[in-house]
């Protein structure tokens, strides 16, 4: 099965050794976003809802890159420093999705990348 690359600039660019995501037949696999702004780089920080709401859109951004939807998520994970944070995950999430939502986990952390509080990452079942 061949694999491809999916790449768009509305969302971060990747700051390792990654790609945004990655397509194997009709499953993509998107790597954790954080709430980078694609257009400065920067972190956005300060605003717990502006950072989720960052982090959904990032992950929105390569999902329409992949050829897919929102509706099309199967698993989202959920990464958060402080879980206290979750019931904002949920309420935003609810602005991003629709009944039937996806799997989804969520774990509390001590770290993430470039001092984030937030990071996702999700499957996309395309087909």
């Amino acid at each position: 099965m061949t694999r491809q690359i999916i790449e768009t600039p509305r969302a971060p660019q990747a700051i390792g050794t990654y790609s945004q995501a990655v397509r194997v037949g009709d499953t993509v696999y998107v790597s954790g976003q954080i709430p980078l702004d694609p257009a400065t780089g920067q972190l956005v920080t300060d605003d717990i809802e502006a950072e989720i709401r960052r982090v959904f859109d990032n992950l929105a951004a390569i999902v329409e890159a992949a050829g897919g939807s929102f509706a099309q998520v199967a698993k989202l994970t959920v990464f958060l420093t402080d879980l206290a944070h979750f019931g904002k995950v949920n309420e935003i999430m609810a602005t991003y999705f629709q009944r039937p939502y996806p799997a989804r986990a969520a774990v509390g952390v001590a770290q993430l990348p470039k001092g984030a509080r937030v990071e996702m990452e999700c499957i996309l079942a395309l087909g």
